[in-house]
């Protein structure tokens, strides 16, 4: 079996699209487009709603409600919604079955983003909080210049697994005639081709994993040092406990506001 798994996928054939199937590098990038745009939403509605609330300490209920929606069952929404979206748009457009994929998507998306959100502005030391504020800062500064900076680990690591999540979950648009490397793991289920549905699985897989390290590399280059700890030698003093790191950013932002 690994050697027909191997076999299909080095196959050049199933690369190239025809007048009669669709290639990997066309599903490929059919599977990122449904990606991108359920994230790009999630994190539009998500973030700025998980710090409203980490700085405001209102609507907390908020974040019980969206992590709930975990607990939906994907398929049965996307069917739900198909009855009722689809035949709005029967016979002119996709958009019938866009629609409802995207939204079930970005309702995977959004609960890692909102939570971790949330959960980095809380998690910011109260002093440090408390410093930003004595020396003059107004609530929108501390926000931006203080606590979104420290909360910016927990940040990436819930759109992290958002991005996993929504790939993984967004094979489920072949199931509604959409394409997207579902596609390979669908019509090889119905056609018995086991190396087939396999090998779809295995570039979600990859995909994903790709995503994920991208993303890593991203958040390394992004996230300030004092916070992450990943200052030279020569200022790694104080800095033992994610208190003091936290100190540091701070310092430095207040001392540049005060220039």
């Amino acid at each position: 079996m690994i050697g027909d798994v191997f076999g299909w996928l080095t196959d050049a054939a199933h690369w190239r699209s025809t007048n009669f199937d669709t290639g990997i590098w066309d599903q490929l990038l059919a599977h990122v487009g449904f990606s991108s745009i359920a994230l790009a939403i999630a994190l539009v509605l998500g973030l700025p709603l998980g710090l409203w609330i980490g700085h405001t300490g209102r609507a907390t209920w908020l974040v019980t409600v969206v992590n709930a929606v975990r607990a939906l069952p994907t398929v049965g929404v996307l069917v739900l919604l198909v009855v009722v979206i689809a035949p709005n748009f029967y016979g002119r457009t996709n958009a019938g079955y866009l629609i409802p994929t995207e939204i079930v998507l970005v309702l995977l998306a959004v609960p890692p983003i909102l939570s971790n959100a949330y959960a980095g502005v809380q998690n910011v030391p109260p002093a440090v909080r408390d410093a930003a504020f004595g020396m003059g800062m107004t609530g929108r500064q501390v926000l931006g210049r203080v606590e979104l900076p420290n909360a910016l680990p927990l940040i990436f690591s819930g759109f992290r697994s958002a991005a996993l999540q929504v790939i993984a979950t967004a094979t489920i648009a072949s199931y509604v005639t959409l394409g997207g490397l579902g596609r390979f793991i669908y019509d090889g289920l119905a056609q018995q081709d086991y190396p087939q549905m396999i090998s779809g699985g295995l570039l979600v897989a990859a995909l994903a994993l790709t995503t994920d390290l991208l993303l890593a590399l991203v958040q390394r280059y992004s996230v300030s040092r004092g916070v992450t700890g990943r200052l030279p030698r020569s200022g790694r003093v104080g800095t033992e406990n994610a208190d003091s790191r936290s100190a540091v950013v701070t310092e430095k932002l207040v001392a540049q506001d005060a220039r």
